[in-house]
């Protein structure tokens, strides 16, 4: 076993009391966090560390989870700006996507997990739905695998009403997902996990949402799906199905604690009342909500009753980034506007979302979200001693209203350091973004989009 400490930060534990010890210390061992606690570390603590990390002037904050994006989007970020949700899929999602190959898959997917990593998430939750090759999944988890990140695939399907080039049938969707289970679920130290990401509601059918909720059951996996994301998608399931979507899930018994709700922004009062009662997790991306100009989430009434929130960047094609501190102060200032209450959202709230309601999304609450003895080592270190935020008389607020993924310093999960001193240490990065250029052009190429 190695130990590490960490000293001399103030350590934002997200904690169930929200303690923010300043300064404070956190002892890791292997891939556990082993004691947390104010002030300087026990001496036979520190003296049997074997390597100490001086975390003055910087706060020591849980690992954020990015709880829903699209990795692949790293390759297509900027390529249709200013287009509502169902133009921009077809003007810059679908040309592209068709002709992915499972090489450009992990290429994208380890950028936009070193992205990741940069903006101070250590867990990621993609809706992989690109299935051009049969290998663009294995892809994504290869990278995740070797860029150290806690990686879910939310492994995407859609049976109806889509892009015929991402559709599938039920039996391949199911095929997929069993030899996915077999070979990815639960590697690398139990780091990769799988779960069902059926897309929308328009897109999957009755009976393919059945077959997929009952395995989900029987593999012990979680449900990740798109909701209410905007307008036009409530029209057209009322026109074709008569139920809004949330009510759709209800009809067919797919609610529960383990279904996570992205977006969520177009809810009715009594979807509201059924998400609730259900214990399912909303994934609020409130930046992609923003750019999309697809509405803004009833996120303050649902967080006061109580209702797990968890927060995101949604995909590099529609922020078009992956920074979750700049998510923080967004989630703030979106809500705070949009109620014109200064006080509906403070920065304790957001932390909580991404790191505790994060956790829940994840599907480990137990294990992640918070700085506190048995939990694992998934620790970000961010630099305070800058001109934009210094002197930082209260981190918390530091992180949400100052500070972004330029300030991440230091980022551990498992114990491991994936990032030290904002260098990246698990790939060559420099090597990975001249391949990654490389690789994006010859899709365009292929695919006959100009940039």
């Amino acid at each position: 076993m190695s130990t590490i400490l960490i000293e001399n930060g103030a350590v934002v534990t997200v904690d169930d009391a929200q303690q923010v010890h300043n300064p404070g210390y956190v002892l890791v061992r292997d891939d556990r966090i082993a004691a947390v606690g104010p002030g300087a570390a026990p001496p036979e603590l520190r003296a049997g560390a074997d390597e100490v990390i001086d975390a003055t002037l910087m706060a020591v904050m849980p690992g954020m989870v990015n709880a829903h994006t699209h990795l692949f989007q790293t390759f297509i970020r900027g390529l249709a700006d200013d287009k509502p949700l169902l133009d921009w899929l077809k003007a810059a999602i679908w040309p592209v996507a068709r002709c992915l190959t499972e090489e450009d898959a992990y290429l994208a997917a380890m950028l936009g997990l070193v992205e990741n990593i940069r903006g101070g998430a250590t867990s990621v939750i993609d809706h992989q739905y690109v299935h051009t090759e049969p290998g663009n999944d294995d892809g994504v988890f290869r990278a995740a695998e070797q860029s150290g990140v806690r990686f879910l695939n939310a492994r995407g399907w859609a049976d109806m009403n889509y892009h015929p080039a991402f559709m599938e049938s039920p039996d391949r969707i199911v095929a997929e997902m069993a030899r996915l289970r077999e070979r990815w679920h639960g590697q690398a130290d139990g780091r990769l996990r799988l779960e069902f990401g059926p897309l929308i509601p328009w897109g999957c059918s009755d009976a393919t949402m059945l077959r997929t909720r009952a395995l989900a059951a029987e593999w012990g996996m979680g449900t990740h799906v798109h909701i209410a994301e905007t307008r036009a998608e409530i029209d057209m399931e009322l026109a074709s199905r008569g139920m809004r979507h949330v009510e759709w899930l209800q009809s067919l018994g797919a609610l529960g604690p383990d279904v996570q709700l992205v977006h969520s922004v177009w809810l009715s009062d009594a979807e509201i009342d059924m998400v609730e009662a259900s214990g399912a997790v909303i994934i609020h991306c409130p930046v992609s909500n923003m750019y999309l100009a697809s509405g803004v989430a009833r996120v303050p009434e649902m967080h006061r009753r109580g209702i797990p929130i968890a927060l995101a960047t949604d995909g590099p094609g529609s922020n078009n980034n992956q920074d979750m501190l700049e998510a923080l102060k967004t989630t703030c200032l979106l809500h705070k506007v949009n109620t014109l209450d200064a006080m509906i959202l403070l920065p304790e709230d957001a932390i909580w979302m991404a790191c505790r309601g994060g956790a829940r999304a994840f599907g480990q609450p137990e294990l992640i979200g918070s700085l506190e003895p048995g939990k694992k080592a998934d620790v970000v270190l961010v630099d305070l001693n800058t001109p934009l935020a210094m002197p930082a008389h209260k981190p918390v607020s530091a992180l949400v209203y100052n500070l972004a993924a330029r300030d991440v310093d230091t980022v551990i999960v498992d114990g491991k350091v994936l990032m030290r001193g904002k260098r990246i240490t698990v790939v060559d990065e420099a090597a990975l973004l001249k391949e990654s250029a490389a690789a994006c052009a010859r899709l365009f190429e292929r695919a006959g989009v100009v940039a």
